[in-house]
């Protein structure tokens, strides 16, 4: 899959100073962010408003979506976007969002196809009512399939790879990875990665949504499992549930994860955890937002169609100060 250097693309359009856009999250409500005049006499894009919606499976509590819906409404500044952001990690209740952004005649949709089976008859309804669709996050294997023109995220099973290749070197056998939504197809590839080079692996299946369920079904399964030698979290909040977790089981387990917070970044620096996988997901909502602007006002296609990666990329004590820096301001 084709490869494109957002970094430098991001840079390269973020040239009009930004304004201030208010809008606060909430699972399953639809809120707008708009920009407008603010101080400093900076403008936005000259360019004919548009109205985008952004429609993730985000579960309550996630902070990754916070990075996500950041870097978009960072673009939806200055590319004079109103953006519409709504979430509903159950994927009959995230496709009714999309129907209700098709039945808002919005000029894009922004959607994860984490459940790409709940999601692909709406999907349709939106790519036939001629609304650009640009998937991000997960579903990379579905996206073309489903008509969106481009989609921005790591490759699941690449990321699990990394881990997998990380996790062999260090001479781990036997490594637990714990899924946090059963049928999220991005999860699943994660897990099969690992598995590919450490054919050891073994899945935990847990409920995400409940942190104490979570540090419990943990708690248990390293305590049954004694020969496990690593522990890998899907998600930083979970990680880092897992972490005490294992702190409190007195288990000598390595811990690695994948994505990143501010206080992941911390549990890399102090060797809490051994290392993280990031898929950028600032980048993800930035250059989601950018590719419906560009297409409207130029007809342009990132990445030509194919996917343009945002990941992966890995954090560990060799980086983890400088990344900490980034991440502490929400960026990263």
């Amino acid at each position: 899959m084709a490869k494109f250097n957002w970094r430098r693309g991001a840079v390269a359009l973020a040239v009009v100073p930004l304004l201030a856009l208010g809008a606060c999250s909430a699972g399953g409500k639809t809120e707008s962010g708009s920009a407008g005049a603010a101080g400093g006499g900076g403008q936005v894009a000259d360019t004919a408003r548009l109205k985008i919606a952004m429609i993730t499976h985000a579960a309550a509590g996630d902070t990754f979506w916070d990075i996500v819906r950041k870097g978009a409404e960072t673009a939806a500044k200055k590319d004079n976007v109103e953006l519409l952001y709504s979430g509903d990690a159950e994927g009959g209740r995230q496709a009714q969002l999309v129907q209700q952004a098709i039945d808002q005649k919005v000029d894009g949709i922004l959607v994860t196809l984490a459940k790409p089976d709940a999601l692909k008859d709406v999907v349709k309804k939106a790519v036939d009512a001629g609304i650009p669709v640009v998937s991000f996050n997960a579903g990379e294997d579905q996206s073309k399939a489903m008509g969106a023109i481009t989609h921005f995220g790591q490759s699941d099973k690449l990321a699990g790879v990394t881990v997998g290749k990380r996790l062999a070197s260090e001479g781990v056998k036997h490594p637990i990875c714990v899924i946090m939504e059963q049928g999220h197809v991005g999860l699943e590839n994660r897990c099969a990665g690992v598995k590919e080079q450490v054919p050891g692996s073994e899945i935990l299946n847990v409920n995400g949504a409940d942190m104490t369920s979570v540090s419990s079904t943990v708690t248990a399964k390293l305590q049954s499992t004694p020969d496990a030698d690593a522990i890998v979290g899907l998600g930083a909040p979970f990680t880092l549930t897992i972490v005490k977790s294992v702190k409190e089981t007195g288990s000598k387990v390595k811990v690695a994860s994948f994505d990143l917070n501010a206080d992941l970044a911390k549990a890399v620096e102090d060797g809490s955890v051994e290392f993280t996988v990031d898929q950028q997901p600032y980048l993800q909502g930035y250059g989601s937002v950018d590719a419906i602007w560009l297409s409207k006002v130029g007809g342009f296609k990132v990445g030509g169609g194919q996917q343009v990666y945002t990941g992966p990329a890995v954090v560990d004590k060799s980086n983890a100060a400088d990344v900490s820096k980034f991440a502490q301001a929400g960026i990263r």
